[in-house]
């Protein structure tokens, strides 16, 4: 990009700026005592110039929006043509209340829905189980049947909305439910549009919200992309999840890598399934995290485009170029957000949203700035709603593609970026993959330690959070908190016993028993679970059945 006797005249020029006015000012005004490093530990140099991407090769490393490698955007328009999607990540209590909250948010100009299941849900358990005691609605919305699920969209059209599911050990559960109320609803499979979240990997060291060992976890996700591949062409069949790698508190390389790697993990068993990287690529999603670090997170959206295009037809040979898309949905951070000081956390979730549309994220979910406390209120989700809607029509950064692109920090921090992750990745191909990191206990070791280094920086100062380690105060900020009523898990439970009675528990138990038979023989498990949730089999039904196939899965002790 640059010529060589200009980048050696530049040398030059920092070497005398460096040795006659920078001391002058360092005498003068000392620089701060900071932590010149970002989060991931990369030093932060005073100054950039075009020395530091003097190797840069335009075509090579850039290219141009909506081509190979895709640093600088999947679209060669990118917002000029289209927002990104406005997506509000909402759940609690009862099917009916979050129905309401849906259409509240499609009121205020959401531009798809965004899913929260109850623990009970996520670790596939109906509502009056034992281990659901408590937790009924509490942290997402109940769902043990396909009654539920059926009130949950009740007057909302399947064709005129997207629907992102954050699900994972159930997940082939939740999305038979979704595609039987799309069948009720008249709405063909091939439109229906949305994400199941189905990414089991990063749960056995990150969110920790399991229930089947990891092969048989692999090949759940695997039956939702080949069934998807062949019948819903219109739905990402796995959002391949850093955002829960970051929050368990792994740093930005950490996160870049570890997810790309849960990624390659899943090709490799499509491919030992018989699939063509092809049929099914192309609808493979990724969901990160946007932090504080600005433009250390710009620079790690960027790396990732790039990074997965090479891997997808280096490692791969994907001829088809969607099939190196790295297509992302982007959620602020939740573990930055205070109950000290919390309207402080509107600036961060500005902030972090920015960064996420300057990386060049095709869909967005803001959170609410009372989210370190309860549930998020209505007040505080049309904020977030409203802050990723301002920054869209006000901030005037949606009107070119890629603004930071040709920056000398960007440019050389993308780089380091998709450097260090190569190194990880190369470190893991070396233990025999993503599994056998798992059960050596590598990757919870090195976000363990990630997240110690991080919490000791800021209990020494190193690092300042405003309102909680400076600039604190014992003024109280009152504000609205979103409570569930304990009568939810009355309610819930009641319905379930309901739908018990009424339906036909022959069929159910015939069905049951053929997916028995079906797990037991390996086959796809998806058009058998679609039966079973049509009969009314409920969530927790089908996942015992599994339970005795699969086993459940009992966490390795890391030391």
């Amino acid at each position: 990009m640059f010529d060589r006797e200009e980048i050696d005249k530049i040398i030059k020029e920092r070497e005398r700026w460096e040795k006659t006015t920078l001391p002058k000012w360092i005498n003068t005004r000392p620089e701060r005592k900071n932590v010149f490093t970002n989060l991931s530990g990369i030093p932060i140099k005073r100054v950039y110039t075009p020395e530091d991407i003097k190797d840069m090769d335009y075509m090579r490393d850039l290219g141009f929006p909506g081509e190979y490698p895709f640093t600088r955007g999947l679209h060669a328009t990118m917002y000029r043509g289209r927002l990104w999607t406005m997506r509000q990540f909402s759940g609690y209590g009862t099917a009916e209340q979050t129905n309401q909250r849906f259409k509240y948010l499609l009121k205020e100009g959401e531009t798809g829905l965004s899913i929260a299941f109850d623990y009970p849900t996520i670790r596939g358990y109906d509502s009056d189980h034992p281990m659901a005691r408590g937790e009924v609605g509490v942290c997402g919305v109940a769902v043990s049947s396909l009654k539920d699920m059926e009130i949950l969209f009740d007057g909302i059209p399947l064709d005129k909305v997207t629907t992102s599911m954050t699900i994972n050990g159930p997940a082939a559960m939740l999305l038979a439910m979704y595609i039987a109320v799309g069948d009720k609803q008249g709405v063909p499979r091939e439109k229906l549009g949305g994400t199941t979240q189905n990414d089991m990997l990063k749960e056995f060291f990150a969110q920790k919200l399991i229930i089947f060992p990891p092969k048989p976890s692999v090949k759940l996700v695997t039956d939702i992309i080949e069934y998807c591949a062949k019948h819903l062409p219109k739905w990402n069949p796995i959002s391949i999840s850093g955002y829960h790698i970051r929050e368990a508190g792994a740093n930005a390389v950490q996160e870049l890598a570890f997810t790309l790697y849960d990624g390659i993990t899943y090709v490799e068993s499509c491919l030992e399934r018989g699939m063509k990287v092809d049929d099914f690529a192309p609808r493979l999603s990724f969901f990160f995290a946007a932090h504080n670090d600005f433009f250390e997170e710009i620079a790690k959206f960027r790396a990732a485009r790039r990074l997965w295009a090479k891997i997808m037809k280096e490692r791969f040979h994907a001829k088809n170029p969607r099939s190196m898309w790295m297509r992302m949905h982007v959620q602020t951070a939740g573990f930055t957000l205070t109950a000290q000081q919390p309207l402080n956390n509107i600036i961060r979730v500005t902030i972090q949203a920015l960064a996420a549309v300057l990386g060049g994220t095709q869909s967005l979910h803001t959170n609410s700035f009372d989210e370190a406390l309860a549930l998020p209120s209505e007040q505080a989700v049309r904020i977030a709603l409203r802050t990723q809607q301002i920054i869209a029509h006000e901030s005037g950064v949606a009107n070119t593609v890629d603004p930071l692109a040709g920056s000398y920090y960007v440019e050389t921090l993308t780089n380091e970026m998709e450097e260090k992750a190569m190194e990880y990745i190369q470190k893991i191909d070396d233990m025999g993959g993503a599994i056998a990191a798992i059960e050596k206990g590598f990757f919870q070791k090195e976000i363990a330690d990630s997240a110690y280094k991080y919490q000791k920086e800021i209990d020494e100062k190193k690092r300042i959070i405003v309102g909680v380690n400076e600039y604190s105060t014992e003024e109280k900020y009152p504000i609205e908190i979103l409570r569930i009523d304990p009568k939810v898990e009355e309610e819930q439970i009641a319905r379930l016993q309901k739908l018990r009675r009424e339906r036909d528990n022959r069929k159910v138990k015939e069905v049951l028993e053929k997916l028995h038979y079906a797990a037991e023989k390996n086959v796809n498990l998806m058009p058998t679970i679609i039966d079973a949730v049509k009969a009314y089999a409920t969530l927790g039904e089908i996942c015992d059945v599994l339970r005795k196939v699969y086993g459940e899965y009992k966490e390795l002790i890391v030391i």
